[in-house]
């Protein structure tokens, strides 16, 4: 599998804030998978509609809205403000977004097998039938027309956990995060329409996202032997990596989460005005999804940045304040930009 870095090409940098989107070489990656494929899954995903026992596209959505609600009541609360149509979409991208990373993080065996079944799945001209996220998902592909370049970009974020365990700066993690978060801005604009220009402030919204991810979960990551906060950014405070991965909380520890939030905040700015190039309806909902995601970072600071055994969340009441808030903050940007 050493093969699988070659293909994580490092992204073209300009100033912070400003960088591109990276060279793509998705498709490159997914390929040097294919031949972990398993052949019966190959060939199951070769058969034709009608010769397996088939779920309704109703049954299909209802599993997605499940997983939803079972997996991210923040992602699930925010998506209520979406029409129907649009929140059944969006709710199957995020099944799918999870079922394709729990692939890797919760295969019993040979986790990059898992992924290349999973992938040879993905890409078959039918979705197998007997599955609900697949076969919800390509149902929101075709009605969507969803670029699938950009799923090939998501499941090549996913590609690279199975060998990148150690980004060296933060231009490198960048790349990280656009393909396994600023794509799911990307795709989710497709659901909900949008005007030219709106891509970049989703790139942008994509990175605070993850970077928060990263923040609320460096102690689960590191007993997992990762740590995604950038090697060039430990050093800058006098760390290595056994201080994180021993979980060390010290005065080093909280002026690198500070710096790291900093960050993360710069980019929830910059990526606001983007809300505005959304379609009507679906403007609030991506608001308040970001406006209670960012909400954890105070929450780590609450908890004294104790990220190794507390899980930084934003309980009901605080997201129901975040709304409110979110309402008349959407409103003030939508006044200035008319």
């Amino acid at each position: 599998m050493a093969s699988l870095q070659h293909y994580s090409a490092r992204i073209p940098v300009r100033a912070f804030g400003e960088r591109e989107a990276p060279i793509r070489d998705a498709a490159a990656l997914l390929a040097s998978l294919r031949h972990l494929a398993e052949p019966d899954v190959l060939e199951h995903t070769s058969r034709l509609p009608g010769t397996l026992p088939s779920l309704t596209l109703d049954a299909a959505y209802r599993q997605c809205v499940e997983i939803t609600r079972i997996n991210s009541r923040s992602f699930y609360l925010s998506s209520q403000l979406l029409p129907r149509e649009k929140r059944l979409a969006v709710r199957a991208l995020y099944a799918f977004c999870r079922t394709s990373d729990d692939t890797v993080d919760r295969a019993a065996d040979d986790p990059a097998r898992a992924l290349a079944n999973w992938v040879a799945c993905v890409h078959a001209p039918h979705p197998p039938i007997d599955h609900p996220v697949l076969l919800a998902w390509d149902d929101t592909v075709r009605r969507y027309a969803i670029p699938k370049s950009l799923v090939d970009e998501l499941l090549a974020g996913i590609a690279m956990d199975l060998t990148v365990h150690r980004y060296e700066t933060f231009d490198d993690l960048w790349l990280y995060c656009y393909r396994v978060a600023s794509v799911v801005g990307l795709l989710s604009m497709h659901i909900i329409g949008y005007r030219d220009g709106a891509a970049p402030y989703a790139v942008k919204l994509g990175v605070a996202l993850q970077l928060t991810n990263i923040l609320r979960d460096v102690g689960e990551d590191a007993r997992r032997g990762r740590i995604y906060l950038p090697q060039e950014d430990l050093h800058r405070f006098g760390l290595t990596d056994d201080d994180i991965l021993h979980g060390r909380r010290d005065d080093r520890f909280r002026a690198l989460m500070r710096f790291e939030m900093e960050r993360a905040h710069t980019l929830y700015d910059e990526s606001w005005p983007g809300i505005a190039l959304l379609d009507p309806d679906g403007r609030m909902a991506i608001a308040a999804a970001a406006e209670i995601y960012r909400g954890i970072l105070p929450r780590i600071v609450a908890n004294h940045y104790d990220v190794f055994q507390k899980r930084a969340y934003v309980p009901l009441t605080g997201k129901i304040a975040i709304l409110w808030r979110t309402c008349h903050k959407l409103n003030r940007l939508i006044k200035e930009r008319e």
